[in-house]
C-alpha cells in the first residue's frame, strides 16, 4: 500500500518505513516506527525521528520496551532505546492500518526515551 499523495507523518503516527541496510545488532527491512517529530518538520526537512516497533515478545522482559495492544488484541512493543531518522521519501514511507499509538503509549514512549537521554519533555 503506497502513501497518499501529500501524505506527511505527524508526531503519535504508525508508519511503515524501510530500516535497511542493517549493521550488527539493528533490525533489517520493514518494520513500525513510532513518529516522535512533528508534522511541520517531517515536511520541511523529509527526515522522520521515532522510535523502533516489534512484535518479538522477547521484549516482554525488556525494560526499555514500552508495550501496547493494537487492533484483535495483537500486543506490540515502541522500543525506547532504538531512536532513528530517516528521510521517509526515499525509504518509501507509508501509514501503518494501526494510525496512531494512544496518548498513553506515547507519553511513556517519550519518557522511556527521556529516562536514557533526557532531553524528551
Amino acid at each position: 500500500m503506497a502513501a497518499a499523495k501529500g501524505w506527511v507523518p505527524d508526531r503519535r503516527d504508525m508508519i511503515w518505513i524501510s530500516f535497511g541496510p542493517k549493521m550488527g545488532d539493528e533490525m533489517k527491512d520493514e518494520h513500525p516506527m513510532l513518529v516522535l517529530s512533528p508534522k511541520s518538520f517531517n515536511e520541511r526537512t523529509g527526515i522522520v525521528i521515532g522510535l523502533s516497533m516489534t512484535d518479538a515478545e522477547s521484549n516482554e522482559t525488556n525494560p526499555f520496551a514500552v508495550k501496547y495492544v493494537g487492533p484483535k488484541d495483537a500486543v506490540g512493543y515502541v522500543l525506547t532505546h532504538q531512536p532513528k531518522s530517516f528521510d521517509w521519501r526515499k525509504r518509501n514511507a507509508r501509514p501503518h492500518s494501526w494510525k496512531q499509538v494512544s496518548p498513553d503509549v506515547f507519553e511513556a514512549a517519550c519518557e522511556g526515551l527521556n529516562s536514557i537521554i533526557a532531553i524528551c519533555a
